[in-house]
């Protein structure tokens, strides 16, 4: 028989985490369906004549690893990972993060089994403990994107007035990689050092929209490179795509303060069951135990939080505006 406490505790934290994953995902960054046509977006760049070649930053981070990290890396869908730790700024292996996930994985699945909850209950709980380390992850990167969205009008501006002043591109990106501060700093000196180590502009600059897959950040590297190819004001053109982002920007904070009650009631019609649980166990104590000793209970239990990833996915979808 299974304890109910056990099994209330390992509900609530199955809720917590689709809760986190479905609402959270839709508050912060640029959604799947916007990264995946970014990524098809740098691929068909990279495709072009003259298109992206092997980053020297990244040779100079395997070479930083040994030679089991290195083979580690090597592995089947590291380096994807290791795309979105560059992503989220985060100076560690990719395989490391994986292997975080699999303990966590292992202790769940363990102390699950050792507490008295089912196979399908333990499996359940090994998958969220497993996928704890991928959405830290993936919370870290769309916040670190948000703040190098935020701080990208000041950097082309900080381009176009140093274009101006007769200084070349390449300098420009060196000057916003040493005066900015933060997340936008960080990539623009990346970048820099990309082009001091003699990558070309090109590979350099899809480079950086690969390390922030930002629309905005992408719009500027897509005008810069077509600039080059076929000629015209580039300051000019600056100016015009700061404007273009800053309206950009302030719709979205319109949006974001319009869906703020939905969010809210997510978190609401989310955890109301879950608290209401709570108080029944609290002041009934022999109200739950039938819900989960008996087979049908398992079952309604079973249905209702299949009901609520279905709900948490709804609202979502409802609170996901994208601009």
């Amino acid at each position: 028989m299974m304890d109910p406490v056990v099994l209330f505790i390992g509900l609530v934290f199955v809720a917590m985490f689709l809760l986190m994953q479905g609402v959270m995902g839709g508050a912060f960054g640029t959604s799947g369906r916007m990264q995946r046509r970014l990524r098809r977006r740098i691929d068909e760049l990279a495709a072009a004549p003259g298109g992206e070649t092997p980053s020297l930053l990244r040779q100079r981070y395997l070479e930083r690893l040994t030679p089991l990290g290195r083979r580690l890396e090597a592995l089947p869908g590291m380096l994807p990972l290791r795309r979105v730790v560059e992503q989220a700024g985060l100076d560690q292996p990719a395989h490391r993060i994986a292997l975080q996930g699999l303990v966590l994985a292992a202790l769940a699945l363990v102390s699950s089994i050792a507490g008295g909850l089912g196979i399908l209950l333990a499996a359940g709980m090994a998958l969220v403990a497993g996928a704890l380390p991928f959405l830290r992850l993936m919370v870290k990167r769309a916040q670190r994107v948000t703040a190098i969205e935020e701080a990208l009008p000041d950097a082309i501006d900080m381009i176009k007035r140093s274009v101006r002043a007769g200084h070349p591109f390449i300098a420009a990106i060196k000057l916003v990689g040493e005066d900015m501060e933060g997340p936008i700093g960080q990539e623009f000196a990346a970048t820099a050092a990309d082009f001091a180590y003699g990558s070309d502009p090109r590979a350099a600059l899809l480079g950086l929209v690969g390390r922030v897959p930002s629309a905005p950040l992408m719009g500027f590297v897509t005008a810069v490179l077509i600039q080059r190819e076929t000629g015209g004001n580039l300051a000019e053109i600056l100016e015009n795509i700061t404007q273009v982002i800053r309206g950009r920007q302030r719709f979205q904070r319109k949006i974001r303060t319009l869906s703020a009650e939905g969010r809210v009631s997510a978190w609401v019609l989310t955890l109301v069951p879950v608290i209401l649980a709570g108080v029944l166990h609290l002041t009934s104590p022999q109200y739950l135990p039938v819900l989960f000793e008996h087979p049908r209970g398992l079952t309604m239990l079973a249905v209702c939080i299949g009901l609520m990833a279905v709900g948490v996915l709804w609202m979502r979808k409802i609170i996901r505006i994208e601009v």
